[in-house]
């Protein structure tokens, strides 16, 4: 399995007393390959988000490709891209992003139910990650009730739910305390060693110690570390 960046970038327009544009990322080549965690870095405002969201297919690039083994995946209609997003690629993004009327166990499964409903296979995997990550106890709650990191978590199964084969993590420890933290690196350290691209966005230095590659972002330019 192989992601790639070809020449990707992405302007956006702002409107101050006139147009003008703003390049938050310049051309980029980037690779993504199967069984390597890839952390990027940099400072607030270099464009990582950017990168991750084109990357992720939530972002068309301005110009360039991104390439699923070789397929573009921009090239899809809107249906199909989300229905690829959906069985290939799993995102965990910045914040929380639960849903407050479902159930810890309703909002892992729901990738599963988007288009249909969740067999005894997604149940069990569900529960599954739920032990691994230190939730199952949790399975019933509402999100209310739930501490940042166990909301972390809970995102962090969502995403793995339909076995992406592509992970992208956008500050997945960002407000999170160093136990959490290690549980959450060391769980796409493990999605990584079991077949999957991984992609972490995260300031955290303790990310090092997890990543086979490592890139750091400045100005919208990627560089290798």
């Amino acid at each position: 399995m192989l992601l790639k960046g070809e020449g990707i970038a992405r302007e956006f327009i702002r409107v101050s007393g006139g147009s003008n544009r703003f390049t938050a990322v310049q051309d980029t080549d980037i690779e993504l390959h199967g069984g390597q965690l890839t952390v990027l870095s940099g400072r607030s405002g270099s464009g990582k988000t950017t990168l991750l969201n084109m990357l992720s297919g939530l972002l068309p690039p301005t110009r360039g490709r991104v390439l699923l083994d070789g397929e573009d995946i921009y090239s899809l209609n809107d249906a199909k891209l989300s229905r690829l997003r959906n069985r290939k690629l799993g995102v965990v993004p910045q914040g929380q992003t639960a849903i407050h009327s479902l159930t810890v166990r309703e909002n892992i499964l729901l990738p599963c139910t988007l288009y249909g409903n969740a067999d005894a296979a997604d149940e069990e995997y569900a529960a599954s990650l739920m032990e691994r990550l230190d939730i199952a106890a949790l399975a019933s709650v509402r999100p209310a009730e739930l501490s940042g990191g166990e909301l972390r978590r809970m995102a962090i199964a969502r995403a793995m739910i339909r076995h992406p084969e592509v992970i992208f993590a956008d500050e997945p420890t960002g407000d999170l305390d160093d136990e959490n933290t290690a549980v959450v690196f060391e769980f796409l350290r493990s999605a990584a060693g079991d077949g999957a691209a991984v992609l972490v966005v995260s300031h955290e230095a303790a990310a090092a110690d997890y990543a086979d590659r490592r890139l750091t972002m400045t100005k919208g330019e990627i560089a290798e570390m």
